[in-house]
């Protein structure tokens, strides 16, 4: 079986969509996704580009996908790179896939001098947590994660 990477296009906004909600599926959470095809055009294809995907195949076949963006860190004081999502469809996972989309966006980092490369996993999920400490990531257990959104960015942009 060929695994191929590749830069997603704009003409991938709709499959991208589809890993989007199957990852939410995976992750106990299909209502939460609220992104539409419009809105993933304008927001990693526009005039100003937030996110970059990579897309998977495996014999051609649509098997996985990676979105980062660059942050930044102060204490480095260089760009790091921020995995946002990164999925594998079922019948995929065990080929080496999500592996060969980590170290994709890993070789992205080294090749653009990010001094840090960073994204979340949810707690219960212990497979993904397996995987990204056997491939040498550490958890930083001493960081909670806080979040605005909606109404809660509308009230802080307010005050």
């Amino acid at each position: 079986m060929a695994t191929t990477i590749r830069p997603a296009t704009s003409d991938d906004v709709p499959l991208i969509l589809s890993f989007i909600k199957e990852l939410a599926l995976y992750e106990k959470a299909p209502e939460a996704v609220v992104a539409t095809e419009e809105l993933l055009h304008k927001n990693l294809f526009g005039d100003r580009p937030y996110a970059e995907v990579i897309i998977a195949s495996v014999d051609d076949k649509p098997a996985g996908f990676a979105l980062y963006f660059h942050n930044f860190s102060t204490w480095v004081g260089k760009p790091g790179l921020y995995l946002e999502d990164l999925f594998v469809r079922p019948e995929f996972r065990g080929l080496g896939v999500g592996k060969k989309l980590l170290i994709q966006v890993a070789t992205i980092a080294k090749e653009r001098d990010c001094g840090r490369y960073e994204w979340v996993v949810l707690d219960w999920n212990e497979p993904s947590r397996k995987f990204y400490e056997a491939m040498g990531a550490k958890p930083q257990k001493e960081w909670i994660i806080y979040r605005a959104e909606g109404k809660s960015i509308d009230d802080l942009a307010a005050m």
